[in-house]
């Protein structure tokens, strides 16, 4: 039988070949996914274009689910073997929408990409009240994920990528108060917990769904330069996060490591494809390898870890995991029993 990866247990780096470095071509090279069907969000901006462009590339057919689905064509109009479609994270009836249209067409799913995400928003509420960056970061994944359902088992071998983020360091998961009602709102708290959430997700996702052969994983692409991810970010929160020194200007240590947005899309593509995942799965991912396990010793405080790689214990915490999937599907109203 095989393992899972609880309390972080299969955190261990393959040797995979690639690294900070590796592009999203250069993972994919000689891989075929001619006759493979792929969804991938945000799959129009950003290293979700890349990644999309990376996928068509090598024959998969990919949709791409948007919210501005102008802006999808103008931006994929010369890439092949796409399909776009309409769909709003933030707005449950649209993901539920968009996922019967493709149960429709009878189409097994052999990848789905939840790529598309914001960061570091003021605070906004959803319709059902949700904080914003919970509700797409975490409960859209849950939501999309659940409806599709039935096209990922029939795949007959299907993965599901979360595209994480570092920032999971920044906060836990609060089950007291996720959605900010009776503490005070902080950004970057909010922003972690989504991206906590999002790692449990895909550790308990692959717990309950590998017997029907769907595998799950969760990842962080990298800090990266060029993308639109943080146009509502207050240079303060660069600051607090130990960025830019007090003058507004970005560290040469950070500049150094940023990546470019082929290099952002490269760990994404990689845990899609890569036969190294055929029988691991549930882990957190980077720099296209699975990624060390860190420490959780309160000693040491979190923002001395925002430049380190590395899962946090309490993302992968297996009571966690199983606690939120029972909150999760409380709180949307979704029984996801697979």
């Amino acid at each position: 039988m095989e393992k899972n990866n609880y309390q972080g247990a299969l955190q261990h780096p393959l040797g995979s070949g690639f690294n900070a470095n590796s592009t999203s071509t250069e993972v994919i090279f000689g891989i075929d996914l001619t006759g493979k069907i792929a969804i991938v969000t945000g799959g129009n901006a950003g290293i979700g274009l890349e990644t999309t462009k990376t996928l068509a590339a090598a024959g998969a057919t990919v949709i791409v689910p948007a919210r501005d689905t102008d802006k999808a064509r103008k931006n994929l109009e010369s890439i092949p073997n796409i399909e776009i479609e309409a769909m709003d994270l933030v707005k449950p009836e649209t993901i539920d929408a968009f996922a019967e249209k493709f149960l429709a067409t009878g189409r097994p799913l052999h990848i789905l990409i939840n790529n598309a995400g914001i960061m570091w928003v003021p605070l906004q509420r959803d319709s059902r009240g949700f904080e914003s960056q919970l509700s797409i970061n975490y409960f859209g994944q849950f939501r999309l994920v659940a409806k599709l359902w039935p096209a990922l088992k029939h795949a007959n071998g299907a993965r599901v990528v979360n595209v994480s983020s570092l920032g999971h360091h920044m906060a836990d998961f609060n089950f007291d108060d996720p959605n900010f009602e009776h503490r005070e709102y902080q950004t970057l708290l909010g922003y972690g917990q989504s991206k906590t959430a999002s790692n449990l997700f895909a550790m308990e996702l692959d717990q309950r769904a590998k017997a029907h052969q769907v595998r799950a994983y969760s990842l962080h692409p990298g800090s990266i330069a060029g993308t639109e991810l943080a146009r509502d970010a207050d240079i303060e929160l660069f600051k607090q996060m130990g960025f830019f020194d007090e003058n507004g200007n970005i560290h040469p240590e950070v500049l150094a490591s940023l990546k470019t947005i082929p290099q952002g899309a490269a760990t994404s593509v990689w845990v899609a494809i890569s036969p190294l995942l055929n029988h691991i799965g549930g882990v957190y991912c980077e720099d296209a390898d699975i990624a060390e396990l860190l420490s959780d010793n309160p000693s040491i405080p979190n923002h001395a870890k925002l430049h380190q790689s590395g899962v946090m214990p309490y993302s992968l915490d297996e009571s966690n995991a199983k606690k939120l999937w029972a909150l999760t599907e409380e709180m949307t109203g979704i029984e996801f029993k697979l």
